[in-house]
């Protein structure tokens, strides 16, 4: 039975016409699965569906998600990442090649939902866990929030109102976990990460759902000992808030799975 799939052009150049065309018929593609985003059930027989392929240095994994979670792509990670992202990941500090630094540097990634205008947001609380300098710099000074501003990130003196959308940013959710977030490419080509999880971290359900509905992340970044590791989502609003009031918290809206 013919699916209602959608096979890209690059996942097609991956696998193959042929293969393509056994998914497209249905000998090759199951009837219902589990979203790679959402994690919810789908029918590639009744709504439409997207051929997800994930790619590591030696496998290769094809996944199916509904069409209005992600788009049909092909998506690069590493071996470990594959392997991870069929096991429960609890996701603390990252060691990542750091646009913004001249080495790499440890940034403390929190996921968690905020409340701003009677609306619960999904959302990533960024803070390295020491200073960042400038490149190029010998000075001992913190410039990771000036960086991002430059980047197009917004000062934040009250979470008030949801951040504006970063265009050209997005943020990587797939196989139900959190793999990176991206940035444009200085040559203007696929976006690369400016923070990738060395393995898919997990997210709540409550926060994928979210972040199903609002096709976007709300992304805030503070300097080193701002924000800290909070236990609670109360207590995490509290210390943005603080950060926030300090004048020490930037925003923004990354939209989900922007490749």
């Amino acid at each position: 039975m013919p699916r209602m799939l959608d096979v890209s052009d690059e996942v097609r150049a991956e696998i193959g016409d042929e293969e393509a065309d056994r998914l497209l018929t249905g000998e090759n593609a199951p009837g219902s699965y589990d979203c790679t985003s959402c994690r919810t059930p789908g029918d590639s027989a009744h709504e439409r569906t997207s051929t997800v392929l994930f790619i590591g240095d030696e496998t290769a994994v094809l996944a199916f998600a509904h069409s209005t979670c992600l788009p049909s792509q092909v998506v690069q990670v590493t071996e470990e990442q594959l392997q991870g992202a069929v096991r429960s990941i609890s996701g603390d500090a990252a060691r990542v090649p750091a646009q913004t630094a001249p080495e790499q540097a440890v940034l403390g990634v929190t996921s968690g939902l905020v409340l701003i205008a009677g609306e619960l947001h999904p959302a990533l609380v960024v803070e390295p866990t020491t200073p960042i300098a400038r490149p190029g710099s010998s000075g001992l000074g913190d410039d990771f929030l000036p960086l991002l501003i430059e980047q197009g990130f917004m000062p934040l003196t009250e979470l008030s109102e949801a951040p504006p959308v970063q265009h050209g940013w997005s943020v990587l959710l797939a196989m139900g976990q959190l793999h990176a977030v991206l940035q444009p490419s200085a040559g203007g080509g696929q976006p690369v990460a400016w923070w990738q999880a060395h393995q898919p971290l997990q997210v709540t359900d409550g926060w994928r759902a979210a972040a199903n509905k609002h096709q976007q992340v709300l992304m805030f970044a503070a300097p080193a000992g701002s924000i800290g590791r909070q236990p609670r989502e109360d207590l995490l609003r509290d210390a943005l808030d603080k950060a926030a009031a300090g004048g020490k918290l930037v925003g923004a809206a990354l939209p989900l799975a922007g490749t």
